[in-house]
């Protein structure tokens, strides 16, 4: 991973998440995989991938359960079926014959 490639998912992520301080550093490993942190805690991965010309990057962000908050004690809320979608077909126009 390029020292551009960092700055610009570094710039990226940090106008997604709206947090000036996430940096990006570069890994001392072969496979160009790069520390994210948040300040001064680490808190995910970044790996390059290319394939057939095209470039993407890979974001890994591992949570801990014991540093997620407890919810209160509600009945849970059921989820909604998800609804089919209904894609409507035009029926091929008569030409009038002559």
């Amino acid at each position: 991973m390029t020292r551009s490639d960092l700055n610009r998912v570094q710039i990226y992520l940090r106008k997604t998440f709206g947090h000036p301080d996430i940096t990006l550093k570069a890994g001392r490993t072969r496979d160009g995989m790069a520390e994210v942190m948040l300040g001064d805690e680490f808190i995910g991965t970044l790996h390059r991938d290319e394939d057939e010309g095209e470039v993407s990057f890979t974001l890994t962000m591992s949570i801990l359960e014991e540093d997620l908050p407890e919810l209160p004690n509600i009945a849970p809320q059921p989820v909604a079926p998800a609804r089919p979608v209904v894609v409507e077909q035009k029926r091929p126009r008569r030409v009038a014959k002559s």
